[in-house]
């Protein structure tokens, strides 16, 4: 014998009752697991959040956090985010210091840039202001006007950010493509 589903005729109207089954239950993703220092590390894990101040926003008076920043808007006063990258998006005007791990300028900085790491001037980027970093990049047609120290014992801003004092102008010793630099 051969089951069959109903053994109601088809031409007659009949609501199958429901199954007794339970219902499919939606599927959630499982949480992601939360990131865990590796054993015997000593350093935190560096989180990857990232904020964004839009090509809208106009902010006047001192930034500061612990996350990422890129800055597409215009910012007035300082930027004080010395353990994280900051990013001076193509659309964004500074004026104001800006202190960093890393500090990107694509758009137009008119103050001081402090990098502990690095400091990169890209091809669409402008900074009127000095750059203290231990590694600076300037790619070809950016403009920069100012000094360029690569002592790194002031690149953190350890130094005094109104009084570049030992600031020498050393443009000739930036990384630009094709140049050997010297970090002394």
């Amino acid at each position: 014998m051969v089951w069959k589903k109903s053994d109601d005729p088809p031409s007659q109207s009949h609501h199958p009752e429901p199954s007794p089954a339970a219902p499919p239950r939606p599927v959630s993703p499982a949480p992601a697991p939360a990131p865990s220092p590796v054993m015997g590390s000593s350093e935190p894990v560096r989180r990857t959040e990232r904020a964004t101040i839009g090509a809208s926003i106009f902010i006047k008076g001192d930034l500061s956090g612990e996350e990422d920043l890129v800055i597409e808007g215009r910012v007035e006063g300082k930027v004080d985010l010395k353990q994280n990258n900051v990013t001076v998006g193509k659309n964004g005007k500074v004026k104001a210091d800006v202190f960093g791990r890393v500090v990107t300028v694509e758009g137009e900085v008119d103050g001081n840039v402090f990098a502990a790491e690095q400091a990169v001037l890209r091809q669409s980027g402008a900074v009127r202001g000095n750059i203290t970093s231990p590694r600076v990049t300037l790619e070809d047609g950016s403009r920069f006007k100012g000094s360029i120290d690569m002592d790194g014992s002031r690149a953190a801003g350890s130094g005094n950010p109104g009084n570049p004092g030992k600031a020498a102008a050393n443009e000739g010793q930036a990384n630009r493509p094709g140049t050997a630099a010297s970090a002394g």
